[in-house]
């Protein structure tokens, strides 16, 4: 069942969920599945549709990839960060708070998606690399989209991926490391209470350029 939100509302209200995903309410493969084909609309380079999405819900691999990414996400989290000078300071508290109980309740969640591409981008030149992710991520968004659409809220996260991450994942996970490429891990659950807002974010005014810098 789909919740009642017009397009502009889907687009504007689907958060990085992390203290309201639901632990304990199961989520069918089925809910899965009609997201990701929603989700294989989405444009991909020439076509190619080289994209591969791996579920995860086997407990023992759930906390295996938990392990991981927590190796790299608390050095992360706990280290000091620059400040903006601005409004962002004022939010930083409440997103770090919440990135570590995400941190902490990782190996919890119902699911874990892991969507990955057929190659591996390292050290190309800008252009191709950003064709390369161009043909993942735009997919990745139209998920969380339709997850959000349903009653459902994932997060985006890529911590995993450091140093050694990306590799012991692909074996936890049997994927090919040589050929395929992660594109992040992504926690998926029902979400408790789908009231969710727009973010705060700095006017349009300040990032928007028209015809120069």
């Amino acid at each position: 069942m789909t919740l009642n939100l017009s397009v502009d509302e889907v687009l504007t209200t689907t958060r990085s969920v992390r203290k309201r995903l639901d632990l304990e309410k199961p989520v069918p493969r089925e809910i899965l599945l009609e997201c990701l084909d929603i989700a294989l609309q989405a444009p991909t380079g020439s076509n190619a549709q080289g994209w591969q999405w791996v579920f995860v819900d086997d407990p023992d691999k759930k906390k295996a990839l938990a392990d991981i990414y927590r190796h790299n996400a608390t050095p992360y989290l706990d280290a000091p960060k620059p400040e903006f000078g601005d409004a962002r300071d004022e939010q930083r508290p409440l997103v770090t708070e919440s990135a570590k109980y995400l941190n902490d309740h990782l190996h919890e969640v119902p699911v874990m998606l892991i969507p990955c591409l057929e190659g591996r981008p390292d050290g190309v030149p800008a252009g191709q690399s950003a064709g390369f992710w161009g043909s993942l991520l735009p997919a990745v968004w139209s998920y969380m989209l339709a997850l959000r659409a349903r009653g459902l809220g994932s997060a985006w996260t890529t911590l995993h991926l450091i140093g050694k991450g990306e590799k012991l994942a692909a074996e936890v996970l049997g994927i090919p490391y040589e050929q395929y490429s992660q594109g992040g891990l992504f926690p998926i659950a029902y979400t408790k209470g789908t009231d969710f807002r727009r973010a705060k974010r700095l006017p349009a005014e300040q990032f928007a350029h028209f015809n120069a810098w």
